[in-house]
């Protein structure tokens, strides 16, 4: 892939990690907290920050019935490695490249990702669930934002995922991209053009 740039600032809550942007392979976060047992299906870590924030949104669902779930989290260099290419030995190098990041680009890396399921803990079927709409209208709330949206694929270059979020440390940001349907890249863009 062309146009490739080495991520310089990991640590900053609004990073911008795409198939445009490459982490290091040896970055890992600092700040990797293990979520809850009651929040995930295993060992899951995120950032500090949004370990609290997750957990926090989670808890509000469950008082009002609905379970969330983190099912995957932060993921390693190599990690991400082995995942992508087990999807192209799968499926074949578009669909991987549609639905997987390549090793370096990937949020999960970041400690800023969250995949979420509920109690069945299907993927497929998470966009059909109480859960789901939920978070689609209350993560901002949180921080957190919808990261691989339905009418965006030609923006983030990824198929539809409604159980991706991204922690952006911001509520006030979170509520402005949620309220305009603007992607992180889309943001960046913007605030680029401003700097």
């Amino acid at each position: 892939m062309k146009d490739i740039n080495l991520v310089i600032n990991p640590d900053d809550y609004l990073v911008l990690v795409n198939k445009h942007n490459k982490l290091s392979s040896t970055y890992i976060p600092s700040d990797l907290e293990l979520i809850n047992e009651l929040y995930s299906d295993s060992k899951q870590y995120l950032r500090k920050k949004a370990r609290s924030a997750f957990e926090s949104m989670t808890n509000d669902a469950k008082k009002i019935g609905l379970n969330i779930i983190a099912v995957s989290t932060y993921r390693s260099y190599d990690y991400q490695d082995k995942l992508f290419n087990k999807y192209v030995k799968e499926k074949g190098i578009d669909y991987a490249s549609m639905c997987s990041a390549r090793s370096g680009h990937s949020e999960h890396q970041l400690g800023l990702a969250v995949d979420i399921a509920n109690d069945n803990l299907d993927y497929d079927n998470f966009d059909k669930t109480k859960e789901s709409n939920w978070v689609k209208n209350n993560a901002y709330k949180y921080g957190f934002i919808l990261r691989y949206p339905l009418d965006k694929v030609d923006i983030t270059g990824y198929k539809y995922e409604p159980w991706h979020y991204r922690y952006i440390d911001s509520i006030n940001l979170a509520k402005y991209l949620y309220d305009n349907n603007l992607t992180l890249e889309e943001y960046n863009k913007t605030r680029n053009n401003l700097e």
